[in-house]
């Protein structure tokens, strides 16, 4: 491997090891701090990740958690911040769920049918952001934050027994989908169920990177973000560029509620996973929008949330998961920082001994000619 590609590892692996670091002694201070072991709670919750029933929980979390992060990263290539990431996902899950509810086709149409649905919802969610932002350069910031509560009205309109609602005791619910549009999944026995759609996940990743990295389109869209002006020099649309991230973006957010949705709740209701949208920011920040990062991320998240019940039963607040997330989220900004900032002098460093070896490299040269005329 060349010395430029093993820094280039190095630059990469070392932004979330550092954030992983400094999070652990912080959270450790805190333990400290309150009068806790700051070791015993991470005991805990590395023992719990051994049950296989944990494991699967942490799968199936961390599924989800792997789509919204994707639909995040899609917008960070593009220099977007898509923070319409919950709004989407959850409206996307409840049309989907009507959907479901409604239609009675073959399981061969009703999931295809049902997918679809939750893609569209997503994509046209997040695409009145992008409009907005390419016709009247309205920040993706601000209309992907306003649409997250319009989604969240939208929804409880939809719940009125008058619309679509289903009232179950005192939960609201889009009823009960038909079973053509359940998908099944992997049976552990004891341990549980594995989603089926964890596969979907899997193939959305392999996609963003064969994208991203083996086409025309995803060359376009990270010049794009590296440079408006430059890519569009080159002839690429900037504000097609943006519109078009904006939909893929929120057609893939569509998709992080549906492993649930389709492979254990079969209804959308008020028990149903919310915040997943902004974890998704976190976890695509740590993996850095990598594929393989992410999903490392998405793991270390489920963890965090399914063992931490534990700490309840030794007389520490499972808090301490949710204290732990938001320092790695403090730190992987610090931490990428300061780890550009040292690429940056390491490559100026190396440009400068280079310059300067063919200054001298030259003079030798001019010497020899010198001598040689004489």
């Amino acid at each position: 491997m060349k010395k430029f590609d093993k820094e280039r590892v190095l630059l990469a692996v070392a932004g979330p090891v550092i954030a992983l670091a400094v999070a652990f002694v912080l959270s450790a201070i805190v333990l400290l701090a309150s009068g806790k072991s700051p070791v015993e709670p991470y005991t805990l919750m590395f023992e719990q990740a051994s049950f296989s029933d944990i494991q699967v929980l942490i799968i199936n979390q961390a599924s989800m958690y792997y789509i919204a992060a994707l639909a995040v990263a899609i917008g960070f290539r593009m220099n977007l911040f898509n923070i319409g990431v919950d709004g989407q996902y959850q409206l996307a899950a409840m049309m989907a769920a009507i959907v479901g509810a409604h239609a009675n086709l073959p399981a061969a149409l009703q999931v295809p049918l049902l997918l679809l649905t939750a893609v569209c919802t997503g994509a046209f969610w997040s695409g009145i952001a992008g409009v907005l932002k390419v016709t009247r350069g309205v920040s993706e910031v601000v209309a992907t934050i306003m649409l997250n509560a319009i989604a969240t009205s939208v929804i409880a309109y939809l719940w009125l027994p008058s619309v679509f609602g289903v009232k179950v005791g005192n939960n609201n619910t889009t009823g009960e989908m038909h079973e053509s549009g359940w998908v099944p999944g992997i049976d552990m026995g004891d341990a549980g169920e594995i989603y089926g759609l964890v596969f979907l996940a899997v193939l959305l990743g392999i996609g963003y990177w064969v994208v991203l990295n083996r086409t025309r389109f995803g060359f376009d869209l990270r010049a794009s973000g590296a440079s408006e002006s430059a890519a569009a020099a080159s002839g690429v649309d900037p504000k097609r560029m943006v519109l078009t991230a904006m939909l893929i973006s929120g057609g893939i957010a569509g998709l992080a509620g549906l492993p649930i949705l389709l492979g254990d709740t079969h209804t959308y209701s008020l028990n149903f996973p919310t915040g997943i949208g902004f974890l998704g920011i976190g976890i695509a920040l740590l993996g850095r929008n990598s594929p393989v990062g992410i999903a490392f991320a998405a793991l270390l998240w489920a963890w965090l949330d399914k063992a931490s019940p534990e700490l309840d039963f030794h007389d520490y607040d499972k808090e301490i998961a949710v204290i732990m997330q938001g320092l790695i989220v403090l730190s992987v900004v610090v931490s990428y920082e300061a780890v550009r900032e040292w690429g940056l002098r390491r490559q100026q460093r190396r440009v400068g001994a280079e310059l300067a070896a063919g200054h001298v490299l030259g003079a030798d040269n001019n010497t020899t000619k010198e001598v040689a005329g004489r």
